[in-house]
C-alpha cells in the first residue's frame, strides 16, 4: 500500500493531449510524444504541493481503507507526506534518507529508501520525472475523451535493479488533459495489494521553503533506526 504500510510512495505529474476516443491504444510514436511532454513539463517544476486521498486494498480482502492528507515536493529530492485522516503521521524523504513520525506514539522510524524495496518503484517515479524512459518500461498508453469524462493514462513498469526480486508489478497513471499533472496513481504490487491515490488542489512552483520539508526530531521522542541490509 502506498506510503503508510509501504512507508513511502512517490508522486509527480503527467498528462497527454486529448486525441481520440477513450480506451484506444496509441502508437509508439504517440507514447514517445506523451512522455516527452511529461518530461518537459517536469523539467520546469521546482516544487509541488497537493491534497491527496489514498485507498488501499489488501490481497484477500474485499474492502479497503481510506486515508487523506497533503503532499509537498521540492527538487532536488525533498518530499513530505502529511496524513491527517484517519490518524496523524508525517513522512519525510531527503534523498535516500527517510523519517516517519507518529506524534501519537512519540516515535520516529528512521531508515533509507534502499531498505524499503516496496517503495523503490514509486520513488523512481518521483525522482525520475524528466527521465521516465530511463526509470520505467512504458507498456501502453490510452487517450481520453473530455465528452466522456475519461482521463488519459500511462502504464509503467519499474525497470529491474540488479538481482532483487520485484515488488511492484505496474503503476498506472491517470492524467489531467490540460496540465500534464497526475490526477491518479495506482500501484499494483506483486503481492496482490493495490493502492490508489487521487490528487487534488495541485499547486506548482509556489516557492516552497526547504525548511517545510526538513524534519527536526522533537524532544522526548524515541528514534528507531531500521537495521541496515548487507
Amino acid at each position: 500500500m502506498l506510503l503508510r504500510e509501504l512507508v513511502l510512495i512517490g508522486f509527480l505529474g503527467f498528462t497527454v493531449p486529448v486525441v481520440g476516443a477513450w480506451a484506444a491504444s496509441v502508437s509508439a510514436v504517440d507514447v514517445e510524444d506523451l512522455v516527452g511532454k511529461v518530461d518537459a513539463r517536469y523539467a520546469q517544476t521546482q516544487d509541488l504541493q497537493a491534497d491527496f486521498t489514498q485507498e488501499t486494498i489488501l490481497e484477500g480482502f474485499t474492502t479497503g481503507f481510506t486515508s487523506s492528507g497533503r503532499l509537498y515536493l521540492k527538487k532536488p529530492g525533498l518530499l513530505r507526506w502529511d496524513y491527517f485522516q484517519p490518524s496523524e503521521e508525517q513522512i519525510y524523504v531527503d534523498g535516500d534518507q527517510v523519517m516517519m513520525y507518529v506524534p501519537e506514539h512519540q516515535q520516529v522510524v528512521k531508515g533509507v529508501l534502499t531498505q524499503m524495496a516496496a517503495s523503490k518503484g514509486p520513488l523512481a517515479l518521483l525522482q525520475g520525472v524528466g527521465k521516465l524512459s530511463q526509470q520505467f518500461t512504458i507498456l501502453e498508453s490510452t487517450v481520453g475523451s473530455k465528452e466522456g469524462g475519461e482521463l488519459p493514462s500511462l502504464t509503467l513498469v519499474p525497470k529491474s535493479a540488479g538481482n532483487e526480486a520485484p515488488t511492484i508489478k505496474k503503476i498506472v497513471l491517470k492524467l489531467f488533459p490540460d496540465s500534464y499533472l497526475i490526477q491518479t496513481i495506482t500501484l499494483f504490487e506483486v503481492s496482490g495489494n493495490i493502492s490508489n491515490v487521487i490528487f487534488d488542489h495541485i499547486q506548482v512552483n509556489k516557492g516552497l521553503s526547504p525548511r517545510l520539508l526538513k524534519f527536526e526530531v522533537p524532544p522526548d521522542v524515541v528514534v528507531v533506526e531500521l537495521p541496515k541490509l548487507h
